[in-house]
Protein backbone atom coordinates (compact mmCIF):
# COMPACT_ATOMS: atom_id res chain seq x y z
CA UNK A 1 0.00 0.00 0.00
CA UNK A 2 1.08 3.55 -0.64
CA UNK A 3 0.18 6.24 1.91
CA UNK A 4 -2.86 4.36 3.32
CA UNK A 5 -3.34 3.45 6.97
CA UNK A 6 -6.41 1.57 8.18
CA UNK A 7 -7.69 0.77 11.64
CA UNK A 8 -10.79 -1.08 12.75
CA UNK A 9 -12.43 -0.21 16.07
CA UNK A 10 -15.48 -2.34 16.76
CA UNK A 11 -17.31 -2.04 13.41
CA UNK A 12 -15.86 1.33 12.35
CA UNK A 13 -13.13 1.38 9.70
CA UNK A 14 -10.91 4.48 9.77
CA UNK A 15 -8.74 5.26 6.74
CA UNK A 16 -5.92 7.79 7.02
CA UNK A 17 -4.25 9.34 3.95
CA UNK A 18 -1.75 12.21 3.83
CA UNK A 19 -3.10 14.31 0.94
CA UNK A 20 0.19 16.24 0.65
CA UNK A 21 2.12 13.20 -0.64
CA UNK A 22 2.52 12.28 -4.31
CA UNK A 23 3.89 9.09 -5.87
CA UNK A 24 4.31 10.13 -9.48
CA UNK A 25 2.23 9.51 -12.56
CA UNK A 26 -0.18 6.62 -12.93
CA UNK A 27 0.50 3.93 -15.50
CA UNK A 28 -1.55 5.80 -18.09
CA UNK A 29 0.22 9.07 -17.29
CA UNK A 30 -3.10 10.90 -16.94
CA UNK A 31 -3.11 11.35 -13.15
CA UNK A 32 -0.75 11.72 -10.18
CA UNK A 33 -1.09 9.03 -7.52
CA UNK A 34 -1.62 10.30 -3.95
CA UNK A 35 -2.56 7.00 -2.27
CA UNK A 36 -3.43 3.45 -3.25
CA UNK A 37 -4.05 0.04 -1.78
CA UNK A 38 -2.62 -1.24 -5.09
CA UNK A 39 -5.55 -3.56 -5.66
CA UNK A 40 -8.04 -5.14 -3.30
CA UNK A 41 -6.66 -5.95 0.17
CA UNK A 42 -8.12 -7.44 3.35
CA UNK A 43 -9.27 -5.07 6.07
CA UNK A 44 -7.13 -5.59 9.20
CA UNK A 45 -9.26 -7.33 11.83
CA UNK A 46 -11.93 -8.26 9.26
CA UNK A 47 -9.93 -10.31 6.75
CA UNK A 48 -13.07 -11.66 5.05
CA UNK A 49 -13.83 -8.09 3.92
CA UNK A 50 -11.85 -6.34 1.19
CA UNK A 51 -11.14 -2.76 0.20
CA UNK A 52 -9.71 -1.20 -2.96
CA UNK A 53 -8.75 2.47 -2.72
CA UNK A 54 -7.18 4.92 -5.16
CA UNK A 55 -6.76 8.66 -4.57
CA UNK A 56 -5.34 10.74 -7.39
CA UNK A 57 -5.35 14.17 -8.99
CA UNK A 58 -4.87 15.64 -12.41
CA UNK A 59 -1.40 17.04 -13.06
CA UNK A 60 -1.01 20.80 -13.27
CA UNK A 61 -0.90 22.16 -16.80
CA UNK A 62 2.55 23.23 -17.91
Amino acid sequence: MKNVEMSLTENILTITVDLTKEFGLSGSGKTIIIASTEGNVSIPGAEEKKIGLNIYKKPALA
